[in-house]
């Protein structure tokens, strides 16, 4: 008897339930050594702690998210988003054990819900609404992106923007501006780079070696930051022109190792693992953010005749990165439409028909590094300035994974896609860092249910960069 048949000979809630009861085992089996187990350091050196209670809390939102997603396959839908409704309204009101398992109880409620109502809408969707994604799409990707920056310039004056939110905001835009720029890398030209974060390096110790032994300021450092990180592309472009995938993102990832490396050993440069200090930070056109400013200088809250305030600087590096992040996206989306920018896609479709074009690949593949480093060196540059310390910890092959992670789940190519992944995967994990040894796991959770629901990124869908004119009815 095959299994289809036994399904349908098995009631409905007995099979949901068996399908939810093999799904809290492979929880509980998961879930045990991850939650269960816990290493503390106390006065007599390190004990294990058991969690056991948040472990049974967690298996049993297992069991009952995959028994009501296993209804909702077999047409329970209005029970099923009542029920969703009801757990996603329970984790508001009990009390758990901590804060990530009642986080988890009200988000897995809203997808049940949510779920079960696209299941009730979609029906109801006609052919003609259907037929017009690209339509929507045309329009609705201005209007977000108008949204969204709208929201970005008025986020420092909003009720509840506080100095730990605007840090974090600053830091998420840095992300952007990096997943931006791997964008023409790996969602244009189709070049797999697991070792863009040599130019997030290279960008951020061209500024804290400027300002230490030149005495040059932040607006002095960034376009030199930008050009060091280009002229890295570079390198990094010739001795790769012939490889192409698993091949190129091995090297490419030596490379990262290799800028690395020698920062952590070049002590009498970099200062090898203690890092570099003191970084300055931006000035208003040559006005400090200090309360007794040199003599001879206005400090900023003097030439406007404010109170002294730390958030001004905190503020103000905010815009200069929002204003940097929303120059390279006019940059970029300008370029996409030009020669080069369409060379970069025909490379990423077909070298070979490419190269039979009449195209010289070898310009296009430094092209697309060199300007792809050269945004890595100018967030580099900013998150010096942000953090006023950096060391060779800083630009990890966990940082590239991240960038990368940014550009794929976003949407191979998309700009939106970009932004929306990274308030995903840097917003979201900072926000929970108090959770500290749920903060990864939270943060792996994240890109699974991104993956399984998602699998060709947020925003998969973009209009071609050049339209053909349709094509004119000539007469019998």
């Amino acid at each position: 008897m095959t299994t289809a048949a036994t399904d349908r000979e098995t009631p409905p809630f007995a099979a949901a339930a068996r399908e939810a009861a093999l799904t809290a085992a492979v929880a509980l089996a998961l879930t045990g050594p991850m939650i269960g187990l816990h290493a503390a350091s106390q006065a007599t050196g390190l004990v294990i702690e058991t969690r056991w209670p948040e472990v049974a809390i967690a298996v049993a939102l297992v069991f009952l998210g995959r028994f009501l997603l296993a209804l909702l396959g077999r047409a329970f839908v209005w029970p099923v988003l009542a029920a969703g409704l009801a757990v996603a309204g329970g984790g508001l009101f009990v009390p758990f054990p901590n804060a990530l398992l009642k986080a988890v109880c009200v988000a897995g409620g809203l997808i049940v819900a949510l779920r079960a109502a696209l299941m009730l809408v979609r029906p109801r969707m006609t052919a003609a609404a259907r037929a017009k994604p690209a339509l929507a799409a045309r329009w609705v990707a201005p209007a977000a992106g108008a949204a969204m920056t709208a929201f970005a310039l008025l986020l420092p004056v909003m009720p509840f923007a506080d100095r730990q939110l605007l840090d974090l905001a600053t830091l998420v835009v840095i992300y952007i501006l990096l997943g931006w720029g791997l964008n023409i890398v790996v969602g244009l030209a189709g070049l797999l780079d697991l070792g863009y974060v040599a130019f997030y390096a290279v960008g951020a110790y061209s500024f804290a070696l400027l300002a230490q032994y030149f005495a040059f300021s932040f607006w002095e450092a960034l376009p030199l930051a930008g050009l060091f990180a280009a002229m890295f592309g570079v390198l990094l472009g010739f001795p790769v022109l012939r490889l192409r995938g698993d091949y190129l993102a091995i090297v490419t990832l030596g490379f990262g190792e290799m800028i690395r490396i020698v920062l952590t050993n070049w002590v009498a440069l970099t200062r090898g693992p203690n890092g570099i200090s003191g970084i300055p930070k931006p000035s208003f056109f040559g006005a400090p953010f200090a309360r007794s400013p040199p003599e001879g200088t206005e400090a900023f809250h003097q030439i406007f005749d404010l109170a002294f305030s730390p958030m001004h600087r905190v503020i103000f590096l905010y815009y200069v990165a929002l204003t940097l992040a929303l120059l390279a996206n006019v940059f970029i989306l300008r370029i996409r439409t030009l020669p080069i920018g369409r060379a970069w896609e025909a490379l990423r479709e077909d070298e070979i028909a490419c190269r039979a074009l009449g195209l010289n690949p070898t310009s296009i593949k430094l092209s697309a590094f060199s300007l792809g480093a050269m945004f890595g060196g100018i967030a580099g540059c900013v998150f010096a300035a942000r953090q006023s310390f950096i060391s060779p910890e800083s630009f990890s092959f966990i940082e590239s994974a991240i960038i990368l992670a940014i550009v794929v789940l976003g949407g191979m190519g998309s700009q939106i896609g970009v932004v929306c992944a990274a308030v995903l995967l840097i917003g979201l994990p900072e926000w929970f860092r108090e959770l500290q040894d749920y903060r990864m796991l939270a943060f792996g959770g994240l890109m699974v249910m991104i993956m399984v629901w998602r699998p060709r990124g947020l925003l998969s869908h973009r209009d071609p960069t050049v339209r053909l004119p349709a094509a004119r009815e000539t007469p019998p």
